[in-house]
C-alpha cells in the first residue's frame, strides 16, 4: 500500500458513511463474519477507527475497501 493516497476520514461514523454511501453497506456486511456479529447494529455510532480496533480489522483494508465501493480514487 505504499504511496496509496487515502481520502476517507477514519473518524467518520458508520453511520455517517452508510448514509452517505449506501453501497458502503455490503462491505462492512462482508466483515460481518470477520467481526463476529452485525457491524451496521453494534457499532453504527462508532469511527472506522474504533470499529477497526474493536473488531481486530485492519484499518488501512477497511479504509480501502470502503473507497473502492465508493470509487474515491
Amino acid at each position: 500500500m505504499d504511496g496509496y493516497k487515502r481520502t476517507l476520514d477514519p473518524t467518520v461514523t458508520v453511520l455517517d458513511l452508510v448514509s452517505k454511501y449506501r453501497e458502503t453497506e455490503t462491505v462492512f456486511k462482508r466483515y460481518d463474519k470477520t467481526a463476529g456479529e452485525c457491524i451496521c447494529c453494534q457499532s453504527l455510532f462508532e469511527s472506522l477507527e474504533d470499529v477497526a480496533r474493536k473488531y481486530g480489522l485492519d484499518l488501512g483494508k477497511l479504509l480501502i475497501d470502503l473507497e473502492t465501493a465508493i470509487n474515491i480514487k
